[in-house]
């Protein structure tokens, strides 16, 4: 198995990305608001640089809840393949069934 250590980094910043997700959204449209003065839309644009870096949605990696791989991610399932193979051949994922001819 992979590291936890970016396992728990990367639910860190999913929490970080709620808790700040409403007061970046109301930073982001006073500065797209182009009836604002120039002072509070660069005020804004200050504050919004102040927020921590980890709290914007895009610093989150789709990584696998198994074993913490970000590639060949499946979102609906939310771990990788090699996992979903793994536990699906042990039978420990139900309704998922192992193809042989």
């Amino acid at each position: 198995m992979a590291k936890k250590g970016m396992i728990e980094q990367n639910k860190h910043r999913r929490e970080m990305v709620a808790k700040y997700a409403a007061k970046r959204a109301a930073l982001k449209a006073i500065t797209k608001n182009a009836s604002a003065s120039m002072e509070e839309r660069f005020k804004a644009q200050l504050e919004l640089a102040d927020l921590p870096r980890n709290g914007s949605k895009v610093r989150v990696r789709n990584r696998c809840e198994v074993s913490g791989r970000p590639r060949a991610y499946y979102r609906k399932l939310r771990m990788s393949r090699i996992a979903l193979r793994e536990l699906g051949n042990n039978g420990q994922i139900p309704g998922l069934v192992k193809s042989s001819w």
